[in-house]
């Protein structure tokens, strides 16, 4: 039988890999417990390459290398295996796990999907190559509000790749911008892969949110940008719609007010109000779509003016100064730690004379440190009340302060602003509709998405609790859109159970796997031969993310976070790097691990459902443009660190 070359690289990759453990053993002149762990990391990936389940294997050659460790003592092997296995259950953020699946499930089956592509779909036609944008931007939202990439692809496969053949689109273009955009919920938030980071490295899963939510956007957006330069350029391969499938049918009765409102909506709605020249449209009808043509308006001056109250005020603290018994007045530790005042001349307490302290006045300071000065005045001078600055009155309130906006609250709502504007002026009956389709499609998901992501960012619960509220809420998008059934229940979660373990023993796998291999002395092994080679940091980061996109061709990213990142992050601290930073480029890197052969799932899930005239090779094809835009991504975070720091530092600083 012929095998195919995926195989045959496969193959390639595995020899290669062992010979080069062999090679490594022979070469030196002894073999050292060190030694024996890099083997054991060869035969590791040799034999996830070969089919054994990663888990499993992870637990095994660990257990095996163990005993080896301990002289063959099987009792420290058994011991050392439970406490590795019960530290890594014992982590309450891997609770956080089955919730966001099941939510990722129950929102799949609301059927949102083809409603948001068709809505996205009719609201972009104008654009270049508008169909491969609403894929991608539909994609995005899907992946946000779901976080599964398989259920992502083969959805859209289903819905969007028809289309755009149908449409003329060249069948790599199509290909790349569904799988590409599925890969988008491995980065961007409520992420999988940034929880299984955050228990493996230590960093708050929370930051990681935070930190990953513009890295995700822009490289979405650069995707975006793709498609419509391709469009421009190659109009073959994403030829525009046609004037029929662009058009949107309007209800009955927005079709039986007059033709001459017809036109701009708004004010030809007002005008529908007047007379009886629409008689046959109820009032309350009319009524309804200008509550729906205000409320765009309405929702931006809501936000503006919430938001200035809220970036604009400063309050000022009131400040109480108890003085500790045993320090002095002038002590230093007191007026810079304690913010301490001192007391009135009248009705207080008064320094004790210098006779009795047997302290003596400095020359040339000022007495008033100590007493009075003679004709002072009190209320001028001193407070009169304990902690109260000098000069203020007693029993004032503080009165709120105002700071100016910052740069970021101006740029955000000088493009909604923007946005609302060109809404306003050009809408058309036509554009209401899609708007309203939009409600019904996008603006679910986006509250639900907000609400678990703004919940967590801003403190308000930790992932676990919103991982809670968003299952909660994919009941409610389930029950709204009456899809919830007990079967939908049981299905949802079985699929949640059967992922949920698999990540489960990966993550236990890998603890019994780190423990051997640290054991063994592989990890300082590692750190001797990189700390050798005397890099900067700049050469660490660009050796690193270099092995981590090799890793991501044969390998899942399940397993490199697993298996390669205990590794990575103990170098961390040698070469000043920052953990989460480091995180967000693992996360923009390893969507490689979908995205490139001969592993790259997302196209085996295309494949699955694609047209039988749809290859393998042709998806293969369209993937490597968006390989190379997160390679430009990667660059552009490195470059510009505040891409992704900027709002871990602004609301965790």
């Amino acid at each position: 039988m012929k095998m195919r070359k995926e195989l045959w690289f496969g193959f390639a990759i595995m020899a290669l890999v062992v010979a080069g453990a062999v090679g490594m053993l022979l070469g030196v002149e002894t073999i050292t417990r060190g030694h024996l762990g890099l083997l054991m990391l060869s035969l590791v990936v040799v034999a996830i390459m070969l089919g054994f389940p990663t888990a499993f294997t992870l637990m095994g050659m660990g257990m095996i290398f163990t005993w080896l460790a301990y002289d063959r003592d099987i009792t420290r092997t058994l011991d050392l295996m439970v406490q590795a296995a019960y530290k890594s259950m014992a982590n309450d953020v891997l609770i956080a796990i089955p919730l966001f699946v099941f939510m990722g499930y129950l929102v799949e089956r609301a059927n949102l999907i083809e409603k948001l592509f068709k809505s996205l779909h009719l609201a972009m036609a104008r654009v270049p190559g508008s169909l491969a944008v609403a894929t991608l931007i539909t994609c995005a939202i899907f992946a946000t509000a779901t976080g599964i990439v398989g259920a992502v692809v083969t959805l859209m496969g289903l819905l969007a790749l028809p289309a755009m053949l149908r449409a003329g689109y060249s069948t790599p273009m199509s290909a790349g911008a569904i799988t590409a955009g599925g890969c988008l919920g491995i980065l961007i938030p409520p992420s999988v892969l940034l929880i299984l980071y955050g228990a493996t490295a230590g960093v708050s899963v929370v930051q990681l949110y935070a930190g990953a939510f513009f890295p995700g956007i822009m490289l979405a957006g650069l995707y975006v940008m793709y498609v419509i330069l391709m469009a421009k350029l190659k109009p073959a391969w994403a030829p525009p719609l046609s004037a029929e499938e662009r058009q949107v049918v309007l209800p009955a009765m927005t079709a039986a007010l007059p033709a001459e409102t017809q036109q701009y909506a708004p004010v030809r709605l007002l005008d529908a109000l007047k007379g009886k020249r629409n008689a046959q449209v109820p009032t309350a009808y009319v009524l309804r779509q200008l509550a729906l043509v205000v409320m765009p308006g309405l929702l931006f001056v809501l936000l503006a003016t919430s938001s200035w109250r809220a970036v604009t005020a400063v309050s000022v603290e009131e400040a109480y100064g108890i003085q500790p018994i045993g320090f002095n007045d002038n002590s230093p530790r007191v007026a810079s730690e304690f913010g301490l005042q001192e007391p009135p001349v009248e009705g207080g307490l008064q320094e004790p004379p210098q006779e009795s302290t047997g302290l003596q006045e400095p020359p040339g300071a000022d007495s008033g440190a100590l007493a009075e000065p003679p004709g002072a005045e009190p209320a001028q001078s001193a407070p009169s009340a304990v902690g109260e600055p000098p000069g203020s009155t007693a029993g004032a309130t503080p009165q709120a302060a105002t700071q100016p906006a910052p740069t970021w609250w101006w740029v955000m709502f000088g493009v909604l602003g923007a946005a609302t504007a060109l809404f306003y002026l050009f809408l058309s009956f036509a554009r209401l509709e899609i708007f309203k389709m939009l409600l019904g499609s996008f603006f679910p998901l986006l509250t639900l998405i907000m609400a678990v992501l703004g919940s967590i960012v801003f403190g308000l619960a930790t992932p676990t609790e919103a991982a809670a509220m968003g299952a909660f809420g994919g009941f409610v998008l389930a029950a709204a859109y009456k899809r919830l059934s007990m079967d939908v229940v049981r299905e949802s979660v079985y699929l949640t159970a059967k992922t949920s373990a698999m990540v489960c023993w990966l993550f236990v796998g890998s603890a019994i796997f780190s423990a051997a291999f640290a054991l063994l002395g592989g990890q300082e092994l590692i750190e001797q031969w990189v700390l050798s080679m005397n890099l900067s940091k700049i050469e660490f980061m660009v050796l690193s993310q270099v092995v981590i996109f090799l890793l991501g061709w044969p390998l899942e990213w399940t397993e490199i976070i697993v298996i390669f990142m205990p590794i990575f992050i103990p170098l961390l601290s040698h070469f000043g790097v920052d953990p989460l930073f480091f995180g967000l480029l693992v996360a923009l890197n390893l969507q490689t691990a979908f995205l490139s052969p001969p592993v790259a799932m997302s196209a085996f899930y295309l494949k699955g459902v694609a047209p039988p005239h749809v290859t393998l090779n042709q998806i293969f094809l369209g993937m490597l443009p968006f390989m190379g835009i997160q390679v430009l991504a990667i660059v552009l975070l490195y470059v510009w660190p505040q891409i992704g720091l900027w709002l871990p530092q602004l609301l965790y600083k």
